[in-house]
């Protein structure tokens, strides 16, 4: 009982904080209660969302229909990043720039440019770059966005160059149709995602 108390007053407490259409997820794990913000995504046609793989890195996780997000050729994710949580960065640009500073620290082969920006369902305006490998690696792109006290980064990830350009289309009808307040019908909601095939 005291759990269930405690998981309440966590969900009530995280419920306050205004702004984005967020979901936010309280869940019993080994260390106690674990917590899941992520953007609520549109429904896109020919993907579903991979409940266990977005508790399992913490995003809203996005596999092809018949694939799963850790099986498939290309994946889409979305994170919220609570900007109380992270007061070293206060900018978009610090955001990309310690991003940048990440990938290359990983993987020093890679290639970083800004492509177009891509524009939100409400005409927000998202930066937008690729990161490419020059021989083994994923190939992404990474749109950011900035709303009321959340970051909010869009990823696509591809094992190849081929899967990457597929998944381009579907890419950028995630982010056309994503809206800070979409309408229940248009969402992906807690209770509807799609068991995960392994």
């Amino acid at each position: 009982m005291k759990v269930v108390v405690t998981a309440l007053i966590v969900v009530s407490l995280f419920a306050a904080t205004a702004g984005a259409e967020i979901e936010k997820n309280a869940v019993m794990c080994d260390t106690g209660i674990c917590l899941y913000w992520w953007p609520k995504l549109p429904e896109l046609k020919g993907w579903h969302q991979d409940k266990d793989q977005s508790y399992n890195y913490g995003v809203n996780a996005l596999a092809p229909d018949g694939a799963s997000f850790a099986k498939a050729e290309a994946v889409m994710y979305a994170v919220a990043n609570y900007k109380p949580r992270m007061p070293e960065v206060k900018s978009i640009d610090t955001l990309i720039a310690n991003d940048k500073k990440e990938f290359l620290a990983s993987n020093s082969g890679l290639t970083i440019s800004e492509c177009k920006e891509l524009a939100t369902g409400d005409g927000r305006k998202l930066r937008s770059l690729t990161f490419f490998p020059k021989s083994k690696g994923n190939w992404e792109q990474v749109s950011y966005g900035e709303e009321d006290d959340f970051y909010l980064v869009f990823t696509l990830s591809a094992r190849s160059k081929e899967g990457f350009d597929k998944a381009q289309g579907a890419y950028g009808e995630l982010i056309a149709r994503y809206k800070e307040k979409p309408q229940d019908k248009d969402s992906f909601r807690q209770s509807r995602g799609t068991p995960s095939l392994t």
